[in-house]
Order: C-alpha cells, then structure tokens, then sequence
C-alpha cells in the first residue's frame, strides 16, 4: 500500500481516537484518562516485544517484529516518547474545554510547522501541486479561528487555545524527529512504535502518582469504555503512519496535512454526537480542508 493510502487510514482512525478522547474526557480527570489509555497501548504491545526477543524465528509477521535495539536507539525512542507525552499533557487538558470542532481544527495546523521545518531542516520539496493543496488545507485551518469567534472563543487570550497551540507545535517537533527515526536512523515502525509505546508508560507514570497522592487539585476519575479505546484506535493509527513514513520518497511535509484530515471526523462526531454549534461555516472550512487533501492525494500519484 502506497504511503498516500496509509496516511489517509491513519487519518480516519485518528479522527476516531479523538472522538474517544473526547467521551472519555467529558466531566473527568485528565491525567488518569491519560495515563490509562497510554498503558492500554503499552499492555497491546508487551507480549510482542517479549515474543520477538525470546523466539524470533516462531514470530507469525515479519512486519509486526519487534528488533532487538542498541543502547543508544533506546534514548531515542525515549525521548521520543517525553515529546509526545509533553504534547499529549497540553492536547488534553485543551479537548476537556474546548469544543471538539473547534479544537481539533487548531491542533491540525500543525502542518504549518511540520512543513517549515521539513523545508528547512530536512531539505524537503514537495511539487508545486502539493504546495497549492498545503496552502489551501492550511487556509481553512486558519478560518476556524474566525469561526471560534462566533462560540466566544477568542484565540489570542484564551489559555486553552494556548494549550492547544502548545501541543501542536511540539507535536510537529514529534513528527519530523519520527521521520529521523524511521529514516535516518533506520529504527523499524513496529520497533518504534513498540518501545515508544512503554516509554510512554515510564514518562507518564509520575505525573499520575503525583495526580492520584493530591499534589494539585483535581477531578474524581470514573472509568468509561472509551478510555482504553484511546489506546487502541491511537496504535492502530500510529503503526499506519509510521508504515507511510519508514517509505522511501516519503515526504513528512505531505504526510502531516493529510493525516491531520483526522479533523473531518472530529467535525462531524462535534457536531452528530455532542450537538455542537455552527454547523455552515465549520462545513466551509471542512469543505475546503477536503479539497486541499483531495489535491494532494492527486498529485502525489
């Protein structure tokens, strides 16, 4: 499968992961539902790294192998995990108070960095077409935060849009040190995502023994259904994208745009399920957001 589909699956799957964050989240704690759904994905994926390292050779899929790392791919992959668990802290606390079709809107803009930083630092060049459907994603991405204005939202002094903001561009720090993993340091996506997966457990875990001792004020926490589904659509999402990015001719600056799609289903589970407001001008962006995918998918072949 071409790393354009792969994207475009991940995508979808993320969008679903949100909307399950965004159940689990609702009138509960934030760093247990968190935690717990990081440790369902760590649980998934515990046997397989115990399988592959005892009898590789009885392993069933080669693809799902989990290789046996040095010392120092070890520190990579935990700092990878420090990134995305700094990314997550404020990306959730932002989804508990914030509209869904709202917030997910903003945390997509992370294209935006993502890009420059590819073109910068990763010498990346997308076509001419790409660019036009880059721009035009990141057009309607930018008209979400007129539309936020219309719910009271006012992006330049609410704290949970910074919350937001903050999550989003560490987040597109996370993707091009993913395509450094993947790429550059020639690190497997199931190896990735495997060991990333526990580090995250190893990073998150004393920020919720601090939450659960009463170090700061919190919720109560009631356990839902949707918390480890967190873990599982977000495993299933990221071994997608890693799969697209570990590609050669793979471009993270085309790969990032798409995958942030994941707003379209956000935007609908918004505005079906938790009966969000305005409905048109949300539909504009999305409509437009769909073009600019649409264009890209095109033109990439």
């Amino acid at each position: 499968m071409s790393w354009v589909a792969l994207s475009i699956i991940s995508a979808v799957l993320l969008g679903i992961y949100d909307l399950a964050k965004k159940h689990a989240l609702k009138e509960n704690a934030v760093l247990p539902v968190l935690f717990f759904g990081i440790v369902t994905a760590g649980l998934i994926w515990l046997p397989f790294i115990i399988w592959s390292a005892l009898s590789p050779e009885t392993y069933p899929s080669p693809e799902f192998l989990v290789d046996p790392l040095e010392r120092h791919q070890h520190v990579l992959l935990f700092v990878k995990s420090a990134l995305v668990a700094s990314s997550w802290i404020f990306g959730y606390f932002a989804l508990k108070h914030l509209p869904l079709s709202i917030a997910g809107p903003i945390r997509a803009t992370s294209p935006l960095w993502t890009i420059l930083l590819a073109v910068f630092l990763m010498g990346e060049s997308p076509s001419g077409w790409q660019w036009i459907g880059i721009l035009i994603v990141l057009a309607s991405f930018y008209a979400f935060s007129f539309v936020g204005k219309l719910e009271s939202i006012h992006f330049h002094r609410n704290k949970w849009v910074a919350c937001m903001i903050a999550a989003t561009l560490i987040g597109a720090c996370s993707a091009i040190y993913d395509k450094f993993l993947l790429q550059d340091a020639g690190i497997r996506p199931a190896s990735v995502q495997a060991w990333f997966s526990v580090y995250l457990i190893v990073v998150m875990a004393p920020f919720y023994l601090l939450w659960s001792r009463g170090a700061w004020p919190h919720v109560v926490f009631h356990w839902r259904w949707s918390i480890p589904l967190i873990g599982i659509f977000l495993l299933a999402a990221d071994f997608l994208y890693f799969s697209a990015v570990s590609q050669e001719g793979a471009l993270i600056s085309v790969i990032s745009p798409i995958r942030r799609g994941a707003v379209i289903i956000t935007f609908l589970g918004g505005i079906l399920i938790h009966k969000e407001v305005n409905f048109r001008p949300k539909a504009i962006c999305i409509i437009a957001l769909l073009a600019g995918i649409t264009l890209i998918k095109l033109k990439t072949g």
